[in-house]
């Protein structure tokens, strides 16, 4: 047997469970965001514009909702099973992307790399709050929606570095991405199962749903979050061009550094916000998202960079918070059983936000030119976050007066 006992080996992949967890699903959410600072590379190599650049932006999310339509997969097939899936999905992708000569095959790469963010994403938040001791959820929770975040920044910020600086642009990015990879294959081959008895079945897609104890909670999160990836996906999206055509700075690495710091804000959000009640985070992201957003429009009518700069770090800090809270009480307050499902539908309506709007952007571009086209995105998406967060104030105000008839009936009941 050795000197390490079962007891100890299990003791030993319980501790490093979390660790290894969340590196595998920084690694793959890393892999979906690489090929942000290589847009204007493929535009010029492959030779198409800006409907087209953000309809291959756009592909990912069907990947991503697609795959979350499988959310309740690894409540059967165990989190681990799921997990490597998700990373095997992305190496896939990454391959693909080596080879990628024509549109339709860089098509196929982004739904491919949507797929493994969608099987990760749910599964990879699941697995971290189950590694943990019940207390100790709402900070697991955090970390994931932190490495959730960072995962996404740390992508442009790579990709552009090797792209600017180091040669084959196209290549040298994926070839990283499948070493960080394959180390997270291993990462979560160490970490333990959380599902007590998984089987093998196949996987069946399921219908959203969210149990009714959780909706007051989902219903405001979701509409915040989906506020939020509406401006992530116009960020990520097109950055890229905006910084080239319209501040002239073709920088793949300032490309890079201009998408990261609005992701690196998101995250370091959650950890700055992490105490802000719910009631209050959610509709002061979408108050914040709104000042963002302002500045984003300002800096392209003023073709000015520290602007885009400031608005890009505000867009991170508002998605902060929304985010942030609404995962944290989703999942704190679903039932085991169908904790991932719960989880697969909130981010399914979030990533339903950087599919369609961000195509119309590129129709729009097309007859209006990129800057007038971002410029009209904002004010719509600004608009959506003021409705969102009127919808959030009436529901809190409603619900605080259900809160307080209830507490007339039954003056006894502490809530907690």
């Amino acid at each position: 047997m050795g000197i390490w006992g079962d007891g100890s080996r299990r003791d030993l992949r319980r501790a490093a469970g979390p660790a290894c967890m969340a590196y595998a699903f920084w690694a793959v959410m890393l892999g979906t965001t690489l090929a942000t600072p290589l847009y204007p590379i493929y535009q010029r190599q492959l030779g198409f514009g800006s409907l087209v650049t953000t309809v291959v932006f756009a592909v990912y999310a069907a990947g991503v909702i697609f795959a979350l339509l499988f959310g309740r997969s690894s409540d059967a097939l165990g989190r681990r099973r799921v997990m490597l899936a998700g990373v095997a999905v992305s190496m896939i992708a990454a391959v693909v992307y080596l080879v990628a000569g024509d549109v339709p095959v860089l098509l196929a790469a982004r739904v491919l790399s949507g797929l493994s963010a969608g099987v990760v994403t749910a599964t990879g938040t699941v697995t971290l709050v189950e590694l943990v001791r019940p207390e100790r959820r709402g900070a697991a929770a955090l970390l994931a929606a932190a490495v959730n975040m960072f995962g996404l920044g740390s992508g442009p910020l790579l990709a552009g570095v090797l792209a600017e600086y180091a040669p084959h642009p196209l290549e040298l990015p994926f070839a990283v991405d499948l070493a960080v990879l394959a180390l997270a294959l291993v990462a979560v081959l160490v970490a333990p199962e959380t599902i007590r008895e998984p089987r093998v079945t196949w996987p069946r897609a399921q219908r959203p749903t969210v149990p009714a104890e959780v909706r007051p909670v989902f219903v405001p999160a979701a509409v915040a979050a989906f506020a939020a990836f509406a401006v992530f996906g116009l960020v990520t999206a097109v950055v890229p061009g905006i910084l080239a055509t319209v501040l002239h700075r073709p920088d793949r690495a300032l490309t890079g550094a201009v998408v990261f710091a609005m992701f690196g804000a998101s995250t370091a959000g959650q950890v700055l916000f992490a105490k802000v009640p719910e009631r209050i985070a959610l509709p002061a992201g979408c108050g914040v998202l709104v000042a963002g957003l302002a500045a984003i429009a300002g800096a392209l009518l003023a073709e000015s960079l520290p602007l885009l700069v400031v608005g890009t770090v505000v867009v991170g800090l508002g998605q902060s918070l929304g985010f942030r809270a609404g995962l944290a009480a989703i999942t704190a307050g679903t039932p085991a059983a169908q904790r991932a499902q719960t989880v697969s539908s909130f981010f399914l309506t979030a990533y339903a936000g950087i599919s369609l709007p961000v195509i119309l952007v590129g129709v729009a571009a097309q007859a209006f030119g990129l800057r007038d086209a971002a410029v009209a995105f904002t004010a719509v998406v600004a608009a959506l976050a003021l409705a969102a967060l009127a919808a959030l104030l009436r529901l809190e105000r409603h619900g605080t007066s259900a809160g307080a008839a209830e507490s007339d009936r039954a003056p006894h009941h502490i809530s907690r």
